[in-house]
């Protein structure tokens, strides 16, 4: 048998088809991004490459290049060890490392010559994201988005999670970017993929999607938290029709105060979190702020920080942005229950709905 090389357009195009994608780079390179589904299988580690790299420059190439080949053989070993001795004979992988096909060839010769028919990833993973950032425009271009609309704390999560309960497309950037978007929005102990991770996620939704469905997605600003959204998704988002989610106030703060309960439990965390706000409403009012969280008063600063913060930003960001929003369909939710969410997802997605809403 003889490992089949493939481009990364071909890979993209028959991902779903392999049945497992093997990343043998090392760790913190395939922490930043990898391919959708990929499983790490380092032909270096991160203290071998530097281990090797070190003997390469302080050495000579030769020396490196022996301790390497020993270093990548036994890793190699400890692999098929591990993940292969289970594996059918009709199993087919496919394989990429970085660009030059040296870390993921030695893995891939070894299974080719154990008789399993293996792809290689041409260019590697920096090929993959060249095709990345190449289709993501087109595939904003091509699906049809909703963008639901409404003031901090107004359900627009809760909505799309029940859109989705409900079968509709929905594109939840907030999770994929495990961030809550505002200043206050950092979720403690999760960390935020790095961009590249970001893009893919993106990406790997996108092109997922059916285009003649309609696709849901939050209103959201250029960033989440720490990356920022595809400027042609941004773009997409922007031009297309408006859902205006509209949930009382009282049942706003409410919310807030279950989807951020880690400031009721945390006060300084919260405090620590308000201080970022400092430079926009003064000391004066942030330093009034925290002193009511550490009494105790969370759910009057909540409230205040609508009023005050969120709400009048929110306004203007809408209307200066999104072009549709004059138009906007508005979407009433009796409360902020799971069940309140349902019943607005379930009109949304009513067939008598669809030429208005959808």
């Amino acid at each position: 048998m003889t490992v089949q090389l493939i481009d990364a357009a071909q890979a993209i195009a028959r991902l779903d088809a392999f049945d497992t994608i093997i990343d043998a780079r090392s760790e913190s390179e395939f922490e930043e991004d990898r391919l959708p589904g990929a499983l790490n299988w380092p032909s270096l580690s991160d203290a071998q490459r530097h281990q090797v790299g070190t003997l390469y420059k302080q050495v000579s190439p030769f020396e490196a290049k022996k301790l390497g080949a020993a270093l990548v053989a036994a890793n190699i070993a400890r692999h098929i060890e591990r993940e292969v001795l289970d594996k059918p004979k009709g199993w087919q992988p496919l394989l990429y490392c970085w660009r030059g096909g040296k870390r993921s060839g030695s893995l891939a010769l070894v299974l080719d010559q154990i008789g399993f028919r293996v792809h290689l990833v041409e260019g590697g993973y920096k090929a993959f994201r060249a095709q990345v950032l190449a289709q993501l425009p087109l595939l904003a271009a091509r699906v049809s988005l909703r963008v639901v609309c409404g003031p901090t704390g107004s359900g627009k999560t809760r909505l799309l999670q029940a859109l989705s309960a409900r079968g509709a497309q929905v594109l939840d950037l907030e999770a994929l970017a495990q961030h809550r978007s505002s200043v206050l929005g950092l979720v403690p102990g999760e960390r935020q993929p790095s961009q590249k991770e970001f893009d893919t996620r993106v990406w790997d939704r996108l092109r997922r999607f059916d285009p003649s469905r309609p696709v849901f997605v939050e209103s959201e600003s250029k960033k989440v938290g720490n990356v920022a959204v595809p400027e042609a998704l941004i773009v997409a988002m922007r031009a297309s029709p408006c859902l205006h989610l509209d949930l009382p106030r009282e049942e706003r703060v409410a919310l807030l105060m279950e989807d951020y309960d880690w400031f009721v439990r945390d006060p300084e965390f919260f405090c620590s979190r308000l201080a970022a706000l400092t430079e926009l409403r003064g000391k004066a009012v942030v330093g009034g702020w925290q002193e009511r969280v550490r009494a105790g008063r969370v759910r009057e600063v909540v409230d205040e920080l609508l009023a005050q913060h969120y709400d009048p930003m929110y306004a203007a960001s809408i209307a200066r942005n999104f072009s549709q929003w004059p138009q906007a369909r508005t979407l009433p939710a009796r409360d902020r229950s799971p069940e309140s969410m349902d019943e607005v997802a379930v009109a949304l997605l009513a067939p008598s709905a669809a030429p208005a809403g959808i």
